[in-house]
C-alpha cells in the first residue's frame, strides 16, 4: 500500500476547499472552559450558565476554503523569505490553528519540521539543535518570553529551564503577539497566513515548489541520546502520508466525522477524509472533564493509556460524560487488557482500538478491545499487521536465552524472537546517518521480543533493551546511569520501571551509598555499601529505603545530570543492587519487583 504524497496531501484539503465542503468547519479550536461565579457574576461574552456549571465555547472555527488560503498564503510568503526545499524547521507550537498552518505551510514547500524538546536539559537541547542544523525557527511567543528575563526566573522556580530561542542565528517565525523576549526581527505568523505581507522578504523566486518527491525529508523527531549522539528519527514525505492513510482506513473515518484530539497523528487523517479536527485547548491532563465533553458523542478520539486512565476516572466519579466518541483509539505507550477492559465498561458504547507503533514507524498493528481480552495464551496481543506492513521473527535475537550451553530442551510453541518491520511507514532513517551518507533504512528492529500467532497477529513477549516507556518518552537506562554513578557519595545507580495497571511504567531511581575507601578492591569484585562482595552475589531483593541521607543531595542534583524527560518519579537507596547473568548485570527484574513491594508497603509518592 502506499499512502498519500505531499502534493496528495494537501491536494486533498484545497479539493475539499474547491469542492462541496468549502464552507463546511475543517479545524475546530476550544476556548478553556469558563465557570460562573456562585454569586451571579454574569459572562461577558456568552451567557451564564445555571449553578455554577461550565461554559463551553469556540474560540475559532476554520472552513476549508479559509484554510487553505492561509496554507498557500504562509508558504507564498515564507518562500518569499527566502525557505526553500530541504531547509530544516525547529518547530515548538502546539496543534492550534495557527501551528496547523505553519506545519502544513512547511511540508507544501518541501521543507523539514525538526520537532525538539524545549524541556530538555540546555545541553542535551543545543546539542540536538546542532544536530539537525535548522535555518529557522518556529515558536510560540510564549516560549520565547519565558526563556529569558523575569519571567524565565519563574519557569526555573518551577522546575523548567527553557533555551534561550530568541538568541538562536536562525530566521524566526513566532506563534502569537509579540511579547518582551520574541526577536524583533521575527515574522508574525498571523501576518504571513493573512496574505498582506508583500514580497519585500529576501528574494522574489518562483511560487513554492511542486511535485516534491515522496523520499524528500519531511519530518526530524529526537527520540533519545546523549549531549555526543543525539538519536533522531527521519520521516520521508511518503511515509508520512501512508501512516495518515494506515491509521485513517483502521479508524474508518468518513465525510462530516468529527475527531476531537491533540494529536496531529488523528488530526491530519480527519482533515483528509473530509472531517472536523476539534482541538482541546490543551492536553487532557491539563483539563479531562472538559475533553470528555467534547469528545462525547463525537466520531472519535486519540489517547495514551496515561490520559484514557484520567478520563475514565472522571467518568467513574461523574465529572465527565458517560458518554464517549464512537470510536477511541489507544496508543504512544503499551496498552493493557485492564485498562481496555475498564474501557469498555466505563464507556461501553464506544469501540476502543489498541494501536501499536513507534515513532520509527507508525502506525504497525491495532486490535479491537474484543480480541484483546479474548485473548487467551501468553504475552500481549497488539493486533494484525496493517496493510502492506510486513513482521518477521528473528529468533537469533535470543538464541541461547532458553538455557545453558549443552541443554537442548526447548518449550514448545511458536518461534520467540526479535520484531523486524518493514512498511510503507517505515522512517527514512536516523538523522546521523542520513547525514552521515548511509542510505535509507529498509527495515527497522524493534527491540520487542515477539511471536506471531495462528491468525499471523503480533503478539509481545519482552524488550531486548532495558528501555522504560512512561507516558509517550521512552527512556534509555544505559544512557544515563554512568552519570548518575558519578554523583558525589553515590556508588552505583540503576533506573527501572515499575509497571502500572494502565500499562504505564513508575520510574525508579536506586542508589548505593560508595564505602568509604573503594581503592584497592580486586578486579572483578562488586563494590558495595554492606562492604565488598565476590562474584557469587548474595540471593534475594535488597533493602530499599527512601530516608536514606545521601538521597536529599542527589535528588536536588538530577536537574542537572537527567533529560527532564527521565526524571524519576521515585528515588531510593539500596543496600546493594542485585546482580543477575554470567556478566553480572544489574538484575533489574529483581529491582523492580522490589521497588514496587516498597511501592505497595509504603504508599510513596512521586518525588
Amino acid at each position: 500500500m502506499s499512502g498519500p504524497t505531499t502534493e496528495h496531501l494537501l491536494a486533498t484539503i484545497v479539493g475539499h476547499a474547491r469542492g462541496a465542503r468549502g464552507d463546511e468547519v475543517a479545524l475546530r479550536w476550544w476556548a478553556r472552559p469558563a465557570h460562573r461565579a456562585r454569586r451571579g457574576r454574569e459572562g461577558a461574552s456568552h451567557a451564564p450558565a445555571p449553578g455554577g456549571e461550565p461554559l463551553d465555547r469556540v474560540r475559532e472555527e476554520v472552513t476549508y476554503r479559509e484554510l487553505s488560503r492561509r496554507i498557500e498564503a504562509t508558504a507564498d510568503a515564507l518562500h518569499r523569505e527566502g525557505m526553500r526545499p530541504g531547509d530544516r524547521v525547529l518547530f515548538s507550537v502546539r496543534p492550534r490553528p495557527g501551528g496547523i498552518v505553519l506545519a502544513l505551510a512547511v511540508v507544501r514547500l518541501g521543507a523539514v519540521i525538526v520537532f525538539v524538546d524545549p524541556g530538555s536539559t540546555p545541553e542535551l537541547f543545543a546539542a540536538r539543535v546542532a544536530a539537525a542544523d535548522p535555518r529557522w525557527a518556529m515558536t510560540e511567543s510564549l516560549l520565547y518570553a519565558i526563556s529569558r528575563g523575569p519571567l524565565r526566573r519563574l519557569a526555573r522556580s518551577r522546575g523548567l529551564l527553557l533555551p534561550d530561542y530568541a538568541s538562536l542565528p536562525l530566521r524566526h517565525v513566532r506563534s502569537g503577539p509579540w511579547l518582551p523576549g520574541v526577536p524583533r526581527r521575527s515574522l508574525s505568523a498571523r501576518v504571513l497566513a493573512s496574505g498582506l505581507r508583500g514580497a519585500g522578504g529576501q528574494g522574489v523566486g518562483p511560487r513554492p515548489v511542486t511535485g516534491l518527491p515522496l523520499d524528500g525529508e519531511a519530518l526530524v523527531v529526537f527520540t533519545s541520546g546523549t549531549t555526543s549522539d543525539p538519536k533522531a528519527v527521519v520521516h520521508s514525505a511518503g511515509s508520512l502520508g501512508a501512516g495518515c492513510a494506515l491509521l485513517g482506513a483502521a479508524f474508518e473515518l468518513m465525510p462530516g466525522d468529527v475527531v476531537h484530539t491533540d494529536q496531529m497523528l488523528l488530526g491530519i487523517p480527519a482533515l483528509l477524509a473530509g472531517g472536523t479536527w476539534s482541538i482541546p485547548p490543551g492536553t487532557p491532563a491539563q483539563d479531562v472533564v472538559a475533553f470528555g465533553r467534547h469528545a462525547a458523542e463525537q466520531a472519535g478520539t486519540y489517547l495514551v493509556p496515561a490520559d484514557l486512565t484520567l478520563l475514565l476516572d472522571a467518568v467513574e466519579t461523574g465529572r465527565a460524560p458517560a458518554q464517549g466518541p464512537r470510536v477511541g483509539l489507544v496508543g504512544g505507550a503499551p496498552v493493557t487488557r485492564s485498562i481496555l477492559d475498564r474501557a469498555r465498561r466505563s464507556l461501553p458504547a464506544t469501540r476502543w482500538i489498541g494501536v501499536y507503533g513507534m515513532t520509527e514507524i507508525l502506525p504497525v498493528a491495532v486490535v479491537e478491545a474484543t480480541d484483546k481480552l479474548a485473548h487467551a495464551g501468553d504475552g500481549d496481543l497488539v493486533g494484525r499487521p496493517l496493510p502492506g506492513v510486513d513482521a518477521r521473527i528473528d529468533a537469533t535475537a535470543v538464541e541461547g536465552c532458553a538455557g545453558e550451553p549443552g541443554d537442548d530442551a526447548r518449550p514448545a510453541g511458536p518461534t520467540v524472537g526479535e520484531l523486524v518491520l518493514r512498511g510503507p511507514s517505515l522512517m527514512k532513517g536516523y538523522l546521523a546517518h542520513l547525514d552521515g551518507g548511509r542510505p535509507p533504512v529498509h527495515e527497522h528492529r524493534t527491540g520487542d521480543l515477539a511471536h506471531l500467532d495462528e491468525q499471523g497477529r503480533i503478539v509481545l513477549v519482552g524488550r531486548t533493551r532495558d528501555m522504560i516507556i512512561r507516558g509517550t518518552v521512552n527512556i534509555y537506562p544505559g544512557l544515563f546511569e554512568p552519570r548518575l554513578a558519578a554523583l558525589p557519595g553515590v556508588g552505583e545507580a540503576a533506573l527501572v520501571g515499575v509497571p502500572q495497571e494502565d500499562g504505564d511504567e513508575k520510574v525508579v531511581l536506586v542508589v548505593t551509598s560508595a564505602p568509604p575507601c573503594a581503592a584497592g578492591a580486586p578486579a572483578g569484585t562488586h563494590v558495595r555499601a554492606a562492604g565488598v562482595v565476590g562474584p557469587a552475589e548474595s540471593q534475594g531483593e535488597p533493602v530499599l529505603t527512601a530516608e536514606h541521607p545521601l538521597l536529599a543531595g542527589v535528588r536536588s542534583a538530577l536537574p542537572d545530570v537527567l533529560d527532564h524527560g527521565a526524571l524519576p518519579d521515585l528515588v531510593l537507596h539500596a543496600d546493594r543492587l542485585p546482580l543477575a547473568g554470567r556478566s553480572r548485570k544489574p538484575d533489574r527484574a529483581t529491582l523492580s519487583r522490589a521497588a514496587a513491594g516498597h511501592l505497595a508497603t509504603t504508599g510513596a509518592r512521586s518525588t
